[in-house]
């Protein structure tokens, strides 16, 4: 059944969707949101800061508040910027791979490459300092942490205090930044807000994309005729990069129904349920992403032609990193087929330990060796 009712990690009841169009409806009905009438009893997904509570919002303060970051940061964000960044990213990619061949073998792929790329991109573009990357590095790890409310609240006041202080910096000394456009375009005393939407873009802007190019690592050593496909056509790398998109993890870091949290602001009817106004419904990507009537053979690793996934959402609320994540993913791997004949893990993949407690799971090391053209 494609929308049934199931019980939160964190104890509360949702209903879970997992049909691909059914999925990508409630991902466009603006009837969906973050914000709830009565935060403090709704109904929770997990027991972290990020995503586990809802503001309080009306349906229309939550599409105001939407349209608002939106006009904010579209034209940061907009894919001609993005492809802009390429050069840039490319030569980061290069300087990354050049220090990662002369670490004995094995290497931790995770910290030599899949951290520090996405981590650097991101600050540069926010204007974040990358010498602090270590401490707001634990603090993301902290608000992310899905069985210690505490920690996680923690987590998140720490990088919100972080941000206010270098939004009032940036006031005094402003630079050619993301972070330096919201206070320019900000009406004066929402200092609060602005650093609230930096957190959660600094947060983001790392933390997927890390795990999406381990996820990539793993997808291409599991599947060893596609690296070599890819070696002889890598003009064919954006296609396997929006199947590494679409793909689920290789490594389980969660057990039960997940999927990502919205919350009814009005009563909802589709497929001939009725979803309440203030229940939480859980839209799950990864089984959507997974539907084999639009994916055939949909647990196969295959860049496809065709790949509508949903691992940026879709319609009003699609990712606004989407553009930077592909530039990100795209140039990490086609300098990985370019540079090594082979390329892959060192261990089995169940010996890879994943971060079961992180809300974006992934990996915590991956070891891999690699061989010269």
């Amino acid at each position: 059944m494609a929308i049934k009712r199931v019980p939160t990690p964190a104890g509360d009841e949702a209903w879970l969707v997992t049909g691909y169009d059914q999925v990508k409806a409630l991902l466009a009905d603006r009837r969906l949101g973050r914000g709830h009438a009565d935060p403090d009893n709704a109904p929770r997904f997990v027991d972290s800061v990020v995503l586990g509570r809802p503001h309080q919002a009306t349906e229309e303060e939550e599409n105001e508040r939407h349209a608002w970051m939106r006009r904010m940061l579209a034209p940061s964000f907009s894919a001609r910027n993005m492809e802009s960044l390429r050069p840039r990213v490319r030569h980061l990619v290069d300087g990354l791979l050049d220090d990662l061949v002369t670490l004995p073998q094995p290497a931790n792929f995770h910290e030599a490459v899949s951290f520090p790329l996405p981590v650097l991109v991101i600050c540069e573009l926010l204007g974040v300092p990358y010498e602090d990357r270590e401490t707001f590095r634990g603090w993301s790890e902290a608000m992310s942490t899905l069985n210690n409310p505490q920690k996680s609240q923690e987590g998140f006041i720490c990088l919100w205090t972080y941000m206010g202080e270098l939004i009032e910096r940036k006031k005094k000394e402003p630079g050619d930044d993301v972070i330096t456009r919201l206070i320019e375009g900000t009406p004066p005393g929402q200092d609060e807000s602005i650093a609230q939407l930096s957190a959660g873009l600094l947060f983001a802007g790392h933390e997927t994309t890390v795990a999406a190019i381990d996820r990539g690592v793993m997808l291409l050593s599991l599947n060893p005729g596609q690296w070599d496909a890819l070696r002889e056509n890598p003009g064919n790398i954006p296609n396997a990069v929006e199947e590494i998109l679409r793909h689920r993890s290789p490594v389980t870091t969660r057990s039960g129904d997940s999927g990502m949290p919205r919350y009814a602001m009005s009563d909802i009817e589709i497929e001939g349920v009725h979803i309440p106004a203030g229940d939480l419904v859980l839209l799950d990507i990864g089984q959507a992403n997974h539907d084999e009537v639009r994916f055939p053979d949909p647990a196969a690793f295959t860049p496809r032609e065709s790949n509508p996934h949903l691992t940026f959402g879709h319609g009003p609320r699609f990712c606004i990193g989407a553009p930077l994540a592909r530039v990100e993913l795209t140039e990490v791997f086609t300098a990985l087929v370019t540079r090594f004949a082979t390329f892959g893990l060192a261990v089995d993949v169940a010996q890879l330990t994943p971060r079961a407690q992180q809300l974006v799971g992934g990996v915590a090391e991956l070891p891999v060796r690699w061989t010269a053209p």
